[in-house]
C-alpha cells in the first residue's frame, strides 16, 4: 500500500488541521488505512519497543501502525531503514541503533574505532530525521575493573559528544541487570552510570534508565530516579520478576513510578520493553493506560 503524500505530515496534526469529522468525510475509506489516534493522554510521552507484540504474526508496518492506534509516540531501538515507515504513522524512533555492543561496548578501546564510525553515522541519522536518542552499551567486565570501564567510556564519550551536541541528539547509555539477564555486563548500577556522565558533563550524553534492570539489581526505584533526573534521558518499563506485564503479579507499582517522573518535570519518552503473557493490544493498552499520570 502506498499512502498518499498528504498523510506523512502527521497523524497529531493531521485531523486537527482539516477539522475532525470533516476530514473522515474528506478521506473516507482511505483514513481507515493510517492510524489516526491522538498521543496518550497524561504527561508522560509514551513509546513502545518490538517486544510487546510477541505473539502477534506483524511486520514493522504492522507493528507501527499499531503503536499509533494505541497512542504512542514511536517506537525504541530501531535502525534509519525503518524511519520512513515510522513516519508513515506520525511516530517517530525514540531510541536509535548507535553501533556499541552488550558485550563489546566502550568500556573497553579496543571496541572504540570501530563503535565511533557506526556511533557518528547514527547520530546523523538520527538527526535528519528528527530522532532525539541513540543508544549506547557500556560492554562486558572482561576483566576490567569498574574504574577502567569509568576511564574508558570517558574517552569515548568525550570523542563524541560533540558531534552528539552539535546534531542534538542525545546519547543514552543503558544501565542493564547482571544478575539474572547480562551476566558480566559493566553499567549494572545507576552510580557507574552517574559517574559516567558526571565526567563526561554533556548535556547530550545521559543514561537509559530501565526501571526492570535496576529493580533486580538495586530496588530504591522512586529515590534513585528523584536524586538523579538530571542524568536520565530515557526510561524502559516492565514487570519484575519475569520482563512481563506490570501487574499483580509483579513487585513494580508503575503509577506511583510514572507520577514521580512526571512531577519531576522530565521531558524525554518512557517507552514499554515488556514481553506480554495475554492477548498483546490488549495488554498494551491497559499497560499504557496505566501509565497516564
Amino acid at each position: 500500500m502506498k499512502t498518499a503524500p498528504s498523510f506523512t505530515i502527521g497523524r497529531r496534526t493531521f485531523l486537527g488541521t482539516l477539522g475532525g469529522i470533516g476530514a473522515a468525510a474528506l478521506l473516507g475509506g482511505a483514513l481507515s488505512r493510517v492510524a489516526t489516534a491522538a498521543p496518550r493522554k497524561g504527561r508522560l510521552k509514551q513509546g513502545v519497543c518490538r517486544g510487546v507484540f510477541k505473539g502477534l504474526k506483524l511486520d514493522f508496518d504492522g507493528q507501527c501502525r499499531e503503536a499509533a492506534r494505541l497512542g504512542a509516540y514511536g517506537i525504541d531501538l530501531v535502525s534509519p531503514a525503518e524511519f520512513e515507515t515510522l513516519k508513515k504513522y506520525g511516530l517517530i524512533a525514540t531510541m536509535v541503533h548507535g553501533g556499541s555492543g552488550m558485550k563489546k561496548g566502550i568500556n573497553d578501546k579496543a571496541n572504540h574505532a570501530e563503535t565511533d564510525t557506526k556511533m557518528r553515522e547514527a547520530i546523523k541519522a538520527a538527526s535528519i530525521a528528527g530522532a532525539p536518542n541513540i543508544v549506547v552499551l557500556s560492554g562486558d567486565r572482561s576483566g576490567l575493573t569498574d574504574e577502567q570501564g569509568i576511564e574508558n567510556s570517558v574517552v569515548f564519550f568525550n570523542n563524541i559528544k560533540g558531534l552528539a551536541e552539535e546534531k542534538n541528539v542525545t546519547l543514552c547509555m543503558e544501565l542493564l541487570n547482571s544478575k539474572v539477564d547480562h551476566p558480566g555486563y559493566m553499567g549494572d548500577h545507576m552510580t557507574w552510570g552517574v559517574e559516567v556522565c558526571k565526567r563526561v558533563n554533556s548535556p547530550r550524553v545521559k543514561l537509559l534508565y530501565d526501571i526492570y534492570h535496576m529493580q533486580i539489581m538495586e530496588g530504591d526505584i522512586i529515590r534513585t530516579i528523584k536524586q538523579n533526573i538530571q542524568h536520565i534521558g530515557h526510561f524502559h518499563t516492565a514487570g519484575n520478576p519475569g520482563r512481563h506485564e506490570f501487574d499483580k503479579t509483579q513487585e513494580l507499582n508503575y503509577p506511583a513510578i510514572c507520577k514521580a517522573i512526571a512531577d519531576l518535570g522530565f521531558q524525554g519518552y518512557i517507552s514499554h520493553e515488556y514481553t506480554p503473557t495475554k492477548e498483546p493490544l490488549e495488554t498494551l493498552e491497559k499497560m499504557m493506560r496505566l501509565c497516564e499520570v
